[in-house]
This record gives structure tokens, sequence and C-alpha cells, in this order.
């Protein structure tokens, strides 16, 4: 708007521009509903007249009639309308079908390529019998393992050792807590589709990934990995029993499957945050760049979203995994430390095995985070600094500093839930606490003495 003096008049009067140079599409517009797929031509006009029962509330602007239009250049009927091929779940597709066979995922996939989760599907019907079938076979290992410790009498760390075995039926958890947030996970399932149409629109290509040979190899490697940790634990264990070592290698899959998924969600988020770079620096070498800088900006927000999402959808489950891993190191190296003295054995074998797997789960599911946020946001950052503004004009000039704000103001760090950040910090900062406990641990430990020790000081002192 513009004002200017009429000498007519004698009076200040505004002019409003042409709304043909002003077609803003604002976020809070009510788009049509797709059970009208295929409207008429006067329908069209209507709508556009904002006279149509399903009219955009908001007046302003010319968005499309339907999310449809908004997206691909040809508007087909939902008759015709292809599958919607989401290559973000396809490219993960192994390790999803492996966690719905161990009961973690009850998620359905729709024809249309949407992800849903429904109490009454199938899938979910599966996972809750799966869960009650495992849970009484654990009872029972469960009722036996606390037997052997209340019989236990020994030293304090075989003690120590004893309670790890209770302590690995914890996992059994996090199926019930994928179950509550399987709905947040199936969001992001189509908030991934929905930035792959948008990258479509304005890159004109397909968004290639090429991470389906990885999610393969961990879906196929990773339950044979852990079944074999777990047999190697338990066979080098006094009290084995062949029973007992099923169900401990599903819980150790389904914890190490949950580490998969969450090496391939950030995998995915730094891949396309690469991709999204690459492409935008391409997309500033042709001339007049400002409308490119503003869909790219767009694009950006939506990945910076799903990065946040990521870690708000499985922010419980995850705080579980990071605390019982915690609890599993500080037990396991505890063992090992505790048997330096009386030099190796066979049962430290396994002791070993698992702080080493454990240690090197808690750092993936780490760093990757840490990795995922530095290419969604600093990366990101990085190639905004190093444009060249002296030959732009100044509209995109201004969508350049608009998306070095938008990058300041939206932070893409993988949070969970509000509880931490998750990031390398968190590693050292688990790893300095572990210490303490060890420390505190073996000065507990060093202050008892052995039992013949003390029979002896004992015995010395009734003869002096």
């Amino acid at each position: 708007m513009s004002l200017f003096f009429n000498a007519e008049t004698k009076r200040f009067e505004s002019t409003l521009p042409d709304s043909k140079y002003n077609r803003n599409v604002f976020l809070d517009v009510r788009p049509i509903s797709e059970e009208d797929a295929d409207p008429s031509t006067a329908d069209r006009q209507a709508g556009l007249q904002g006279k149509a029962p399903h009219a955009f509330s908001n007046r302003v602007g010319f968005p499309p009639l339907t999310p449809r239009e908004a997206f691909v250049d040809h508007f087909v009927s939902d008759a015709t309308a292809p599958r919607v091929q989401n290559m973000v779940y396809e490219s993960s597709r192994p390790i999803y079908l492996v966690l719905r066979a161990l009961g973690v995922m009850p998620y359905t996939r729709l024809a249309k390529g949407e992800s849903v989760f429904a109490l009454s599907s199938p899938a979910m019907f599966y996972c809750a019998a799966f869960f009650i079938l495992l849970t009484i076979y654990l009872q029972f290992i469960a009722l036996s393992r606390i037997e052997i410790v209340r019989t236990l009498e020994g030293r304090f760390e075989e003690a120590v050792i004893a309670y790890l075995f209770i302590v690995n039926i914890l996992p059994i958890l996090i199926i019930p807590l994928m179950w509550y947030e399987t709905r947040k996970v199936a969001s992001i399932m189509n908030g991934w589709a929905d930035f792959e149409i948008v990258y479509r629109k304005t890159a004109g290509r397909e968004l290639e990934l090429r991470l389906r040979t990885k999610a393969m190899v961990i879906a196929v490697l990773l339950p044979i990995l852990c079944s074999l940790s777990v047999a190697i634990t338990h066979v080098t264990m006094v009290d084995f029993r062949l029973l007992q070592v099923i169900p401990y290698c599903i819980l150790d899959t389904i914890t190490y499957m949950m580490g998969g998924y969450w090496y391939m969600t950030c995998e995915t988020l730094s891949t396309t945050a690469k991709i999204l770079a690459d492409d935008f620096q391409k997309a500033l070498r042709h001339v007049g760049p400002a409308a490119k800088v503003s869909e790219y900006r767009s694009l950006w927000l939506r990945l910076s979203k799903l990065s946040r999402d990521t870690g708000f959808a499985t922010c419980y489950t995850f705080t579980f995994i990071c605390l019982y891993l915690f609890f599993i190191i500080t037990l396991s190296i505890y063992g090992l430390m505790s048997q330096i003295s009386d030099g190796f054995g066979v049962k430290d074998i396994g002791l070993a095995v698992t702080a080493f797997c454990s240690v090197g789960l808690l750092f993936y599911i780490c760093d990757e985070a840490h990795y995922a946020s530095f290419n969604v946001r600093t990366n990101f950052q990085k190639k905004l600094l190093m444009v060249e503004l002296s030959w732009m004009n100044t509209d995109a000039q201004t969508e350049i500093n608009m998306f070095l704000r938008a990058t300041e103001m939206n932070p893409s760090s993988i949070n969970l839930g509000g509880f931490f950040d998750v990031n390398r910090t968190l590693f050292k900062s688990l790893l300095a606490t572990m210490v303490t406990y060890l420390v505190v641990l073996l000065q507990f430990q060093i202050s008892i003495p052995d039992e013949p020790s003390a029979m002896l000081l004992h015995n010395r002192t009734t003869l002096s």
C-alpha cells in the first residue's frame, strides 16, 4: 500500500497494488476436501470466487483448488491417480518390517501410500499376541533368575553380575512404549511423503537417497549378530540353559533394531540435507533466483520440522533405551574390572561382548543424531554464507537474508521430548557419569573384605 497527496481533494489517499502481483498462499487456508477430486468448470470458477461450499475461508491469494493440484502439473482423479511412491519409506522398509515382525511397530500402509495406526488393525492384533506370549515366557525366566539371586552366596561382584541378567529383561518395555508412539512415527512417514512431493515439484526430479542396501544389511545382519552375542554371553555363564536364550535373543534384537531404525532415520535426514544443499547451489546459478530461494527455504523448513519431530516421535522409547544402555554398560564394565585381581576367566568374555556392543549402540545413537543436526542446519548455513550476493538483485538478497534468519530461528537439533538433546555431548556426559558410578562401586567392593580373609583375621585375633 502507498500513500499520496491528492491536490483536488486535499487529502491523503492510498492505492492498493494489483492483486495479480501479490499471489501469496497463507498457511491457514482451508483447501478443498479430497472427495471433490474432479470438480466441474463451473465449480472451479465458483471456487476461485469464494462461492463454493468448499471454498477457501481466506480470500487473500490464489491457492489451487485441491491439494494435489498444488504439486502436480496434470490433474488426475482419484480413480486414475497412481499410488504415491514414498522413496524414504521404501529405503527403510526392511527395518520397519523386522520391527513389525517383532511386535514393535503396529502401523498399517493404506492403498494410497499413507501410514496409519489403528487399534483394530491386523498388525495391532499380531503385535499384541506376540507381546502376550513373550511376556508369559519372560515371567518364568524372571522368576528363575530372581531365585538364583536370592540363593546366591558369593562375593559382591558375583551378585552384581547375576542382577545383570534380570536387567536384560527390561527391553520388553520397548514394545508398549512404541505402541504409544507408533502414531507419531506414522505421521513422520506421511510428512516425508509430503516433503518428497514438494521436492519433486521444486527440483523437477525424485529424491534419490540410495539407502536401501544399508537397510537390507541392517535388517539381515543385525538380528544374526544380536543372537550370536547373546549366545556367547549365556554359554560362558555357569547356569546356562538353552531355553532361556531364545527370549533374550528377541529382546536384544528389539533393542539393536531400534538402534538400526534410529541410524536409518538420521542417515535419511543427513542425505536429504546434502541433496537439498547441492540442488540449492545449482539453482542459484540461474538468473533471477529470488523465487527459487523462497521455494528452497520452504523445503528447508519442512526438513527442519522433520528433524525435530524425529526426536519427539520416539522420545519415551529412546530415553528408556539410553538409560537402559547406561545401566548395562556400568554393570558390565564393573563385572570386568572386579575380576582383574583374580584374572580374566571364560565368563568375562560375555561381559566384554555385552559392554562393547552396548557402548557401540549408545555411541551410534548419539553420533548419528549429532551428524544429522549438523547437516540440516550448520552445513546448510555454511552454504548460504558462501553465496555471492553482488550479482543478485534486491529481492534475491532479501530472500537469502530471510533464509539465514529462518535457519537461526528454527533449531534442527534432535531433542527427546525436551528431556535432552541427542548429540556427542550426551555421550560424553553419560560416560563421565558412568566413570563416577564405577569408582563408587569399586570403592564399595574394596571396603567389603573377602570371607577367607575375614576368617583368618578372626582366628589370629582369638589366638592372641
